[in-house]
């Protein structure tokens, strides 16, 4: 079984027919939004085609911690929320509060043609150890057990390298460098735990915009992976270590072609 995991860093069309006119005019409009806040571990709310979730799958690594979450905008394809969280003790991630597509997923790679996305996301400091990331997940069946694990890193905030390989200096010893898929990046693996990570090597990506099955399809020409794999889990947002900071999301879209 090959195992991957990779660090890189509708608005609805509302006619109305005017009683002189013989056309149908359409306007895009903001859709209602549900602004609950979030407080609780699995806790989440859904806009559209979109699910926001805390997700605080790891927090008994911490010695404390709070985290809140609420949608703040949807429009046609583009949604924006804010995550306010303090977690303190412990190495390892505790949340990755995150945008989940609802749609287009549980189909196999080879059916796929793009996945557009674009992401304008900023944070209250950088005094906090995080990523800010694409979290996609493959395997042999619609929502089937997880096979592969990609991620796409837009931001390594002081969170340190993860590998499969590290050298004698404690370095992380990448797959590959210099990949130009949406921008230059490396790749790492860490296939004992099923992950494999992109990591866009130009700093900190506050503004972002591609197509994110490139990453995918560099995996399947160049890296083994089976093009016959369904795309179970297309996420977005931000993995917490620890610190205390605001994450903001002013707009973040995805969709999947086929």
């Amino acid at each position: 079984m090959f195992f991957f995991s990779f660090l890189l860093l509708l608005i609805p069309l509302v006619s109305s027919t005017s009683r002189h006119s013989m056309h149908r005019m359409r306007k895009v409009h903001a859709r209602a939004v549900d602004t609950t806040l979030i407080t609780g571990k699995w806790d989440s709310v859904q806009a559209g085609q979109y699910s926001l979730s805390n997700d605080f799958w790891n927090e008994n690594n911490a010695e404390w911690g709070s985290q809140e979450s609420q949608i703040t905008s949807f429009s046609g394809s583009t949604i924006g929320w804010t995550t306010t969280y303090t977690w303190t003790g412990g190495s390892q991630v505790k949340t990755f509060t995150n945008v989940q597509l609802n749609t287009g997923i549980n189909q196999q790679l080879s059916g796929i043609s793009s996945m557009p996305t674009s992401w304008q996301w900023t944070q209250s400091t950088d005094e906090v150890s995080a990523d800010v990331s694409y979290d996609l997940f493959t395997s042999w069946s619609p929502g089937g057990s997880d096979v592969n694990e990609i991620m796409v890193w837009l931001a390594n905030i002081n969170s340190g390298p993860i590998s499969y390989n590290y050298d004698a200096e404690g370095h992380a010893v990448p797959i590959a460098t210099n990949i130009s898929l949406e921008g230059t990046c490396t790749l790492d693996s860490t296939e004992s735990t099923k992950f494999t990570r992109f990591s866009l090597t130009s700093g900190t990506i506050n503004s972002f915009s591609g197509d994110i099955y490139s990453f995918l399809s560099y995996l399947i020409d160049n890296e083994g992976m089976s093009s016959s794999q369904y795309l179970t889990t297309a996420q977005g947002g931000t993995e917490v270590l620890s610190g205390t900071a605001q994450f903001t999301t002013q707009g973040y879209s995805l969709a999947i072609n086929n």
